[in-house]
């Protein structure tokens, strides 16, 4: 198996790169692959033999898995890994992704030497260009980031530009940002050094075999259906690239990949007189469109154009990806652009233009993980052309999430789960996609909304909060308002809107805060994931006991606060638990744990008939009413005294409101301020508004929307999972110890690595963040990912971030770290150590004093609660 794989590379090695290999694979080596048996069994079957196939199989084979088989349906890396522009760059917005791109640089550079295959690695540097003030301030938040993570980079002058570059007109510029250790390589080179590196640790490796679908009993992986027979396995891996969405949906038990592929355009010169030298920096002109690398003295210059082309709706079109039909016309406007760029280009002959597919997912980001619905399925797919950039990192973590249950980073906004079966509607992602694809390149600012996809899912509410002005966000598809617009207030159009500054919503949420302080506000929160859990006996009590860190075992109509926890004591949820009887419970989770929690709580549950667990978010509108008149409405609307006396804190009780019966009104808001969370049958929902908008009238009451919650909840220092927590945060490192059954001796999920964690200490601890220098008006806000510095030294990045209107400053949260100055390890952080720092935040290269708290700075509110209701939790902004 070895010497045949290696004839394979031998033979593809030889050919003049990788926009030669559409030659025909000899007649020896076609009789070869068809007379392969392929194995009865194996651990794992990987199917796709690109960049993202062959990196799970080197990684899985390095870490100890041998039992490994790839499949691909044609010739190693002949998908759109051959297509690929080679540019292998980490300026990346997310934190995440850059991780992944340097790994990747640095795999890629150390591939010659261990596999003796010449991969075409060349360090060239690259250049971001900026042709407005609001680009450079987008490539300084990049440049801050990459930094700290160890990455060489600097923001450079137009002057340097031209230095480093001398073919580049560089008048329009206003800076640019130099990362000198990006690379170009030759990707399908890549993707054969891996497949080799793989096969010597023990990988089989077949081309030219189709995998047909994938065999599931019970909810589990148990072998796949090729053109050649089945293999039973355990693990299945998904890098089919563009044919992962077919795949997935061709099982008995369909996974939902929500991706799709458009026609991506790039052109190949002839050299120049003098070829281009070799180190020529690869550019980036995002405010052009346009990337540009050297290619064989001559250049390869693409982008992502405005009006992008879906193609392959149906249908597994090609064994292999061939090069599309030549389109001109639709590549004008980025030749356009590329010969501004560089004038001297009009010199040079085109030899052709290339047109291949990429695949894109409907939030710009990639698709891995687990399946929610099969067990043992596994899917690497929908790089939004940064395959090459991210694929050794990407395939890297999968292998740790198949090998010891989860990656070594936090990947939540990478992760499969993140998504429904309702993103994988083939109009809504063909809508979508065109969309995403030309975002590529532009400006990356806070609160990004898509405009395509919307309307999904709706609250019963939707129409007669957008007559009220209403402005629309989504989250999991379903419509969340931002904040209303008031009568004769007129805003920016979308796209003026988009700013680092700040927005021109800042009176109208200062007002909806306002009003929740002084009066009452109703927010919509209907998007909330909602679980019922409900046994026959004891089962579901036992269960959520052993799920979740606090202890469920409370009187009736109490709520608990607590997080569900993965073996390392990291948060897998957060989450408000109400026990509605002795036997029923109700589950209120973040919007996008609809997915996540439902496939965790499946897996670790019972298989009990007795117990059943039931989706019912789509059963009840939940309205947030927050103020300290909120209790005089509710009494007034249920006729039943809402006083702390007769209804404490963190407590459920079902009620009549207005003519409606069967309200579960909770006393929590997620926010720390008063009042009532409502969980309403959808059919009473437009009738109790209509009579909260009509008595509060006299209490005055407004609309809020989920700006007006998030200053809220972050002045109050309550994390938002998803962001502030994550699977690799612990209670212990976020204040939460109290919402932990530790002394209980009740075994949970995780108990024994937070007992070892209290003993050990914790080596990060969240902390709050207000600004002190920080001018509102004319600073750039932060948003999160900015790094914080103790003392000078790197220390931590925020994790979220906020304007608090009784602050009347930023204020920031994020996990402060102690590394060691001279072996850069991570230490215990104490209390001590976080009040004994000085601390600043980098926003956009601009640093800014802070004052960092471990606890709410209940001092500064006008409004004084008891101390259990300012510890109410940390559960917000879902």
């Amino acid at each position: 198996m070895l010497y045949r794989l290696l004839s394979i590379v031998q033979r593809q090695r030889t050919s003049p790169g990788w926009q030669n290999w559409s030659s025909s694979r000899s007649s020896t080596s076609a009789t070869e692959a068809h007379s392969v048996t392929l194995p009865a069994q194996a651990q794992v079957v990987i199917c796709g033999g690109g960049i993202m196939g062959t990196s799970v199989a080197y990684h899985l084979s390095k870490m100890g898995w041998q039992d490994i088989v790839l499949l691909e349906q044609g010739r190693l890396a002949a998908g759109s890994t051959r297509f690929c522009a080679g540019i292998l760059s980490t300026a990346r917005h997310s934190s995440i992704e850059q991780k992944m791109a340097d790994y990747s640089n640095k795999l890629y550079l150390q591939l010659e030497q261990e596999t003796g295959i010449q991969t075409g690695y060349l360090r060239t540097g690259s250049i971001s260009l900026a042709q407005t003030q609001d680009r450079l301030i987008s490539l300084k938040r990049i440049n801050s980031r990459l930094n700290v993570i160890g990455i060489p980079s600097e923001i450079i002058s137009p002057k340097k530009v031209a230095e480093l570059h001398p073919l580049l007109n560089v008048h329009d510029l206003v800076g640019a940002m130099h990362v000198p250790e990006d690379a170009v390589v030759s990707s399908p080179d890549v993707a054969l050094a891996l497949a080799s590196a793989a096969s010597q640790n023990g990988v089989q490796i077949y081309d030219r075999t189709s995998v047909l679908h994938v065999l599931i009993k019970k909810g589990q992986v148990t072998g796949v259906e090729t053109d050649k027979g089945q293999i039973e396995c355990q693990y299945f891996v998904n890098c089919a690239g563009q044919w992962a969405y077919e795949l997935g949906l061709s099982n008995e038990e369909p996974v939902s990949i929500p991706l799709h592929a458009c026609e991506h355009f790039y052109l190949l010169t002839r050299p120049w007189n003098t070829p281009l030298q070799s180190n020529t920096p690869t550019v980036v002109d995002a405010d052009g469109r346009i990337y540009i690398r050297n290619w064989q003295g001559g250049i390869l210059s693409g982008g992502f154009e405005k009006n992008p082309k879906p193609i392959f709706t149906e249908g597994k079109n090609q064994l292999e990806i061939q090069n599309l039909r030549e389109d001109w016309d639709h590549f004008e406007p980025l030749l356009s652009s590329l010969l501004r760029r560089m004038p001297e280009l009009e010199t040079l002959e085109i030899m052709k233009l290339v047109n291949c597919p990429e695949t894109f997912t409907p939030d710009m980001k990639c698709i891995m993980g687990e399946s929610p619905v099969v067990q043992g399925y596994f899917v690497l797919a929908g790089m939004n052309s940064a395959g090459l950039s991210l694929g050794g990192g990407a395939g890297k973590y999968l292998a740790e999430w198949m090998v010891y249950g989860y990656p070594s980073e936090n990947v939540w906004e990478l992760d499969l789960q993140r998504f429904g079966a309702l993103q994988s509607s083939r109009t809504f992602l063909r809508h979508r996609v065109m969309e995403v694809m030309p975002l590529m390149y532009d400006l990356k600012v806070p609160r990004w909304d898509f405009q395509t996809g919307r309307q999904l899912r709706t609250s019963p509410l939707y129409d007669r909060l957008d007559a009220q002005g209403a402005r629309w966000m989504e989250k999991h598809g379903f419509e969340r308002a931002k904040f209303f617009v008031p009568p004769n207030k007129d805003l920016l159009p979308l796209e003026q809107s988009k700013t680092f500054y700040k927005p021109d919503w800042f009176d109208i949420v200062e007002s909806e805060v306002k009003c929740c302080k002084e009066a009452v506000c109703v927010i919509d929160m209907s998007s909330f994931t909602k679980f019922e859990i409900t046994s026959t006996g004891d089962q579901a009590l036992e269960s959520l006991q052993y799920l979740f860190s606090n202890d469920l075992d409370v009187p009736v109509g109490h709520i608990v606060h607590t997080g569900m926890l993965n073996e390392d004591g990291g948060y897998e949820n957060d989450c408000s638990i109400a026990r509605l009887n002795r036997r029923s419970f109700f589950m209120i989770s973040p919007t996008d744990q609809q997915v996540h929690c439902w496939a965790w709580l499946k897996k670790y549950m019972p298989k009990d008939s007795n117990l059943l667990l039931e989706d019912v978010t789509w059963k009840y509108t939940a309205l947030n009413l927050i103020g300290p008149r909120a209790v005089d409405l509710l009494s007034e609307l249920s006729y039943a005294p809402m006083t702390p006396d007769h209804f404490p804190t963190l407590f459920c009780k079902e009620m009549s409101v207005g003519y409606a019966n069967g309200i579960r009104v909770m006393s929590m808001t997620h926010t720390g301020e008063p009042g009532f969370m409502l969980y309403i049958p959808i059919e009473y929902a437009l009738h109790i508004y209509n009579e909260m908008m009509s008595v509060g009238q006299k209490y005055g009451i407004r609309n809020a929307g989920y700006y007006a919650l998030r200053s809220l909840r972050i002045e109050k220092f309550f994390s938002f999972w998803g962001q502030d927590l994550n699977a690799l945060t612990t209670p212990l490192e976020c204040g939460g110890e109290s919402r932990v059954k530790l002394e209980k001796g009740i075994d949970f999920i995780g108990r024994d690595a937070l007992l070892q964690q209290k003993q050990n200490g914790v080596y990060k601890r969240l902390a709050m963040f207000i600004l002190d220098d920080h001018d509102t008006d004319v600073d750039f806000w932060p948003w999160w990912g900015e790094p914080i510095y103790r003392n000078g030294q790197y220390a931590g990045k925020t994790t979220s971030s906020a304007y608090s209107y009784t602050l009347e400053r930023h204020v920031c949260l994020g996990y402060v770290h102690n590394f060691s100055e001279d072996s850069g390890e991570e230490q215990v952080v104490t209390t001590d150590f976080i009040n004994r720092g000085e601390y600043e935040i980098d926003i956009a290269g601009q640093r800014f004093q802070a004052k960092a708290k471990l606890y709410p700075i209940t001092s500064y509110f006008t409004h004084k609660r008891r101390k259990d209701d300012v510890e109410l939790s940390d559960f917000h902004g879902k």
